[in-house]
């Protein structure tokens, strides 16, 4: 069995714990371990704090959805903001055959300063799951965040590893 769901939340900073606590009760109920449940919560609280702060105008809504299959949870958080920053090289590649750019660089977040109060979210969405990506949205502006983690269940848990 699967199960997922979709939110479209206003940016504004009550809207994260309304996620977290979804997340939260989808997975408790479903008999996913505590330890779990926690990880993956505060892993979307960053994601979701990172929309609101830096998804766009305040007007935008940004959007949380998650995927339970089988022994894994997929968390996806997008928004309109002006998406991921990434260094542009020295000189845009070219491959010697064709002489066709080649793709640019995926973003990756730049390391936080070690007694920073900002800057760790994304850092600790990677400590905590086990695959993160982050891409800028097609054709309009916005970044999406999403990652996966395995799940583990509890003795008798409701969903557990259906096939």
């Amino acid at each position: 069995m699967s199960i997922w769901w979709s939110l479209h939340l206003r940016r504004e900073a009550a809207s994260v714990p309304l996620a977290r606590r979804l997340l939260l009760g989808t997975m408790e109920t479903a008999g996913v371990d505590p330890d779990i449940c926690y990880d993956l919560s505060v892993a979307l609280s960053e994601a979701c704090a990172n929309a609101v702060e830096h998804g766009g105008d305040a007007t935008e809504d940004y959007r949380v959805t998650a995927f339970i299959d089988g022994d894994t949870c997929r968390i996806e958080v997008t928004d309109s903001g002006p998406g991921f920053r990434c260094p542009a090289p020295p000189a845009p590649p070219h491959t010697a055959a064709t002489d066709r750019l080649l793709p640019a660089p995926v973003p990756t977040p730049a390391q936080a300063p070690e007694f920073a109060e900002d800057g760790r979210g994304l850092f600790l969405i990677e400590a905590l799951t086990d695959h993160v990506r982050y891409r800028n949205r097609t054709g309009r502006p916005g970044a999406v965040v999403s990652f996966d983690k395995i799940l583990k269940w509890r003795e008798g848990a409701a969903l557990p590893m259906a096939s």
